[in-house]
């Protein structure tokens, strides 16, 4: 009997809410995360399609994208942050900085800035690297987290304001491949960067 009554509760909790709010002391932070929430839904595709974009401020349609696109979009949703802008000045100043995987002579301002490895240049270069860490605490709502997933692919996520009932892990808000959702895979893949961007970017 006590089980029967518990189990309609259950029930409602458990279809209500599955994450728990946290405060966000920075403004910079709350922002960034509020707009890449309102990418859920709308970017629905992954495509990591190239596709020649205009300069600046350049997009492919908002339907598709790469765990980089929402960064980028969100950055410039809240603060009219362009990402596209900032990579190719930094590289155009500091090419030798930059991987040079991809066999480049030249900046390419369609695509540097969709690559993670990219933007993890760019944010070490500027201070924003803070250490790695297996503990949920050390992140917070608004950090950039960037993973090695199988096979070497660089993979990047915004870490919410929300956590997981169950875990008590925040939960990232990525595209790995179905477009963008706000999960709780925090530590699903080894982490290879933590970045807490500044008002100054």
């Amino acid at each position: 009997m006590f089980l029967r009554r518990l189990l309609p509760v259950f029930c409602l909790l458990s279809s209500v809410t599955f994450s728990a709010g946290v405060a966000i002391a920075n403004d910079f932070a709350s922002k960034l995360v509020a707009a890449a929430k309102l990418q859920i839904g709308v970017t629905t595709i992954y495509d990591p399609s190239y596709v020649s974009l205009t300069f600046p401020m350049g997009d492919i349609l908002r339907e598709r994208g790469v765990c980089s696109d929402v960064l980028i979009r969100a950055l410039r949703d809240s603060h009219g942050v362009d990402l596209q802008a900032l990579v190719n000045q930094d590289m155009k100043s500091a090419f030798s900085s930059y991987p040079r995987i991809w066999g480049l002579k030249t900046t390419d301002r369609s695509i540097d800035h969709r690559r993670v490895y990219n933007l993890q240049r760019l944010f070490e270069r500027k201070g924003y690297a803070v250490p790695t860490s297996l503990l949920s605490d050390d992140y917070l709502p608004g950090d950039i987290v960037t993973w090695m997933l199988p096979g070497n692919l660089p993979h990047l996520g915004i870490v919410s304001d929300e956590k997981a009932l169950w875990t008590s892990r925040p939960l990232i808000i990525h595209n790995i491949g179905a477009g963008t959702k706000e999960e709780d895979r925090l530590f699903d893949f080894e982490i290879v960067g933590h970045y807490r961007l500044k008002p100054t970017l």
